[in-house]
């Protein structure tokens, strides 16, 4: 059991707030870009392109997880002061929503550039999933996607009164850790498949499938809102992105082995 004293706000001036959600979130996309941008100048991809791009893909990825936080959270947090749902630095930022607005972004971009949308994004999700894994160490510092309160043996408590946890001092589940392990397994398998040949799109099948099936048994631990048949938004998400997903990864892996014969 781990008791954590770190403040999330690392120095105020004034009404001004340095946190360490927000420099920990700029480093994570500041990672996800540079390895984005490598990955795409690897696949062929015009880099200078994407980096004058990359401002707007991130923007739309942060509005879609801000977006899903604020519907996830809305009847316990933001009903009561809608205007604090502009408060992202306070912490609070919904992975799928991310991924759904930096995927809009991202299509829209390769219909402008006449590029294959497929190996596009297959060239993102390592970087991706990578952000993800760094993001959610801020998670950890806030106390804002913590999980269930737990009596042990793998549990966080917190002290700082600016923590956004329930109660000071009692033990949750630390589900931010058990995501932070899932998202470097997943970048790690994607990193050691990116160089093997695949079919364009199947990095990108491979990540949302793992990605959607593990993230539903972790949601478990979770102290999500429940949104209907006792299923939190998260899970909720990742059984449709899982179920349309499948059927897509099986018949790419066909086609592949039909053409091989």
């Amino acid at each position: 059991m781990i008791t954590i004293s770190v403040d999330p706000i690392i120095f105020s001036i004034g009404h001004f707030h340095l946190r360490w959600y927000g420099l920990i979130i700029s480093i994570a996309m500041l990672m996800g870009v540079w390895l984005a941008i490598r990955e795409s100048g690897r696949k062929g991809f015009n880099t200078d392109v994407i980096f004058n791009s990359a401002a707007w893909i991130i923007i739309a990825g942060f509005i879609g997880a801000r977006l899903f936080h604020v519907i996830d959270h809305w009847s316990d947090v933001f009903a009561a002061n809608p205007i604090r749902s502009l408060y992202f630095w306070e912490g609070g930022l919904a992975i799928w929503g991310g991924v759904l607005g930096g995927l809009i972004a991202a299509a829209i971009l390769a219909k402008i550039e006449h590029w294959k949308l497929s190996r596009f994004l297959d060239a993102l999700v390592p970087g991706v999933v990578l952000a993800q894994a760094i993001g959610r160490f801020a998670c950890i510092i806030t106390g804002d996607s913590i999980g269930k309160e737990t009596s042990g043996p793998f549990g966080f408590a917190y002290t700082s009164p600016n923590a956004m946890v329930p109660e000071l001092g009692v033990y949750y589940t630390p589900t931010p850790v058990f995501e932070i392990l899932m998202n470097l397994t997943i970048f790690s398998l994607l990193w050691s498949l990116r160089k093997k040949g695949l079919q364009d799109g199947v990095l990108t099948l491979i990540y949302l499938v793992s990605y959607s099936f593990i993230r539903f048994f972790i949601a478990f631990t979770s102290s999500y809102q429940i949104v209907a048949l006792g299923l939190n938004q998260a899970q909720i998400i990742s059984i449709l992105v899982f179920a349309g997903c499948i059927p897509f990864f099986v018949i790419t892996i066909l086609k592949k082995q039909s053409s091989s014969i």
